[in-house]
Order: structure tokens, then C-alpha cells, then sequence
């Protein structure tokens, strides 16, 4: 592995946001660059930083081997990054909800989509934050509250994050990952969503 592909250059990732705090997204489909609830807040992932020990949410096929190429859609913060391959086309979708009215709030989430295109294609998740810059460790519980529909909830000091989904989960350590087969024109999706340490779980996502 080269240090390219363990530290991909700014250049080559998209930049989503709320507008009161911004994650990264690379060109192979993952988050490696989030801090909430600010732009200046500590870190919740920083894999752009830290490879090893930063935390990152990747979203992406399971055989990567392909052509990958990234943009926006017009006039906004949404970015798609396209994957493909001989044997399908996928896409990985990804915004932050700007959330209503003026006041700031320490509420945020991470809204992922993936779709396949043309074929069928595996895409696989590894969500592994690491709060503060790594330096606060977390607890993990993950509960399955009904077919298609898992909620993993990790808790680190003065904050609370939940993933949620139709991605099946499991747990990896103090982390999850999943997988989950879409043939052409499925769907699915997870949302990330970082919030104060009392904070309730947002309702489910739908696509």
C-alpha cells in the first residue's frame, strides 16, 4: 500500500457540509476528515491525518478495482462518486442536511446513499470514529430494530453518535461494519448523525 493511498491529497476528495461544520469525502468512497460540532471542533474521523488510528466511515464496493471518478451535482454541496468496473457501475452519495432556523446547533448528520447503476455490486462499510482526536474511547451498542433497520449507537465523553440504516451491521471491536448486494436500480442508505451526549436517535432514513 503507498502513502498515496493511505493519504489521498485534498485534491481528491469532496467537500460536504451544513454550513457550521464540513466533512471530506475521498474519490474511493471514504470520510476520512469529520469534526463536529464545528469546523474547529476536535475530530471525529481523521484517517486524512492518521491512517492507522484517526477513525474513518468507508462506504464503497467490495472489489474496488475500477474506475472511480467524482463531482457534484449543480450548484451544490452533494457528491457522487461514481464507481466503475466490467461487472457493474456503482454510486455513493453523500450530503449534510443543513439544519433549519439560525441558531447553531449540536445536532449534525452525514447522509450516505449507495445505488447500483448498472449489474450488481457488493458494497461493504467500516464506520470506526474516533472522538476528540482520537484521544477519548467510546462505548458501542448496536441493535437490530427490525429487518433492513439497524442502529448502532457509540458514546464517547460529551458526545453521542448514531449510525442508521438499511446496511446490515455488525460488530467489529468497538466499531461495526456491513455489507449489503444491490442489483441495478436498488438502493441504500445510512445516516451518521453526531449530537450532544443526551441527544435522541433521529427517526430511521428513507430512500
Amino acid at each position: 500500500e503507498s502513502s498515496l493511498d493511505r493519504y489521498p491529497p485534498i485534491a481528491d476528495h469532496g467537500l460536504v457540509g451544513d454550513l457550521q461544520t464540513t466533512a471530506l469525502v475521498s474519490s474511493q468512497g471514504v470520510i476520512d476528515w469529520f469534526a463536529a460540532p464545528r469546523f474547529d471542533s476536535p475530530s471525529i474521523f481523521a484517517a486524512l491525518l492518521d491512517h492507522d488510528g484517526g477513525g474513518y466511515f468507508l462506504l464503497a464496493p467490495e472489489h474496488p478495482e475500477g474506475t472511480w471518478r467524482q463531482l457534484y451535482y449543480p450548484d451544490t454541496a452533494i457528491v457522487v462518486t461514481r464507481f466503475m468496473s466490467p461487472d457493474g457501475v456503482g454510486e455513493i452519495v453523500d450530503h449534510m442536511p443543513v439544519q433549519p432556523g439560525p441558531t447553531a446547533t449540536d445536532r449534525h448528520s452525514l447522509v450516505r446513499v449507495v445505488r447500483s447503476v448498472r449489474g450488481t455490486v457488493r458494497f461493504t462499510l467500516e464506520c470506526r470514529p474516533r472522538f476528540d482526536y482520537a484521544r477519548a474511547t467510546h462505548d458501542l451498542d448496536l441493535t437490530h430494530d427490525r429487518p433492513m433497520q439497524e442502529t448502532a449507537t457509540f458514546r464517547a465523553p460529551g458526545t453521542t453518535a448514531y449510525l442508521q440504516g438499511s446496511i446490515p451491521l455488525e460488530r467489529d471491536g468497538q466499531d461495526v461494519r456491513g455489507a449489503i448486494t444491490l442489483n441495478a436500480g436498488e438502493t441504500a442508505a445510512v445516516v451518521f448523525t453526531v449530537c450532544a451526549p443526551d441527544g435522541e436517535a433521529p427517526p430511521p432514513p428513507t430512500v
